[in-house]
């Protein structure tokens, strides 16, 4: 039976790393494609990485009720279409979804069979290591980005589990061991 997996964690902490560790391990897992207001960055692909869609399309979606969940970070939408998740799990795949805490909770109200797992740093000034050192933020989205680690800190309160990435291996390792529970 397919089962689905949420995976959250702060801007930084390396979940994006493990989670394609994990896959890269695990192929008859599937990652989620979330829908996104955002442009497109060098190398991304549509319908691969994202689902992009102009903001009107993003708003059509919303008040059509299609989203599992969604928020807004930066001035983008980001979502992920229930119909999506649906037709994965209806064909016998595990998904893993990555998206933040405020969709995550939302997913486990719509879905109480979801598991929620929390990716979280060493430390927070480590975070803040990872995060400068990425080169990618002007300092005022690192600012926001650190100042909402203490919201996903509680809301990861009301995780399944909690993963420290203290290393990629070990971060893999561990939620290795969580799927197959």
């Amino acid at each position: 039976m397919s089962k689905l997996f949420v995976i959250s964690g702060s801007s930084g902490v390396g979940k994006g790393t493990v989670i394609k560790e994990f896959l890269n391990k695990h192929p008859e897992f599937k990652l989620s494609i979330s829908c996104t207001t955002r442009g497109m960055r060098e190398g991304e692909v549509d319908g691969i990485n994202y689902f992009f869609l102009s903001k009107d399309e993003f708003k059509k979606c919303i008040e059509n009720n299609e989203f599992l969940e969604w928020a807004e970070f930066s001035e983008n939408c980001y979502g992920t279409k229930k119909e999506f998740v649906e037709k994965c799990l209806s064909r016998g795949e595990n998904l893993i979804l990555e998206i933040d805490t405020k969709g995550a909770l939302n997913v486990k109200r719509l879905m109480p069979e979801a598991i929620l797992i929390f990716i979280a740093p060493p430390s927070i000034e480590e975070l803040e290591t990872r995060l400068r050192g990425r080169h990618t933020e002007t300092e005022e989205a690192i600012q926001k980005r650190l100042a909402s680690i203490k919201l996903e800190i509680e809301n990861s309160k009301h995780y399944d589990f909690v993963v420290i990435n203290d290393t990629v291996e070990n971060a893999v390792n561990r939620i290795e061991n969580i799927v197959n529970l």
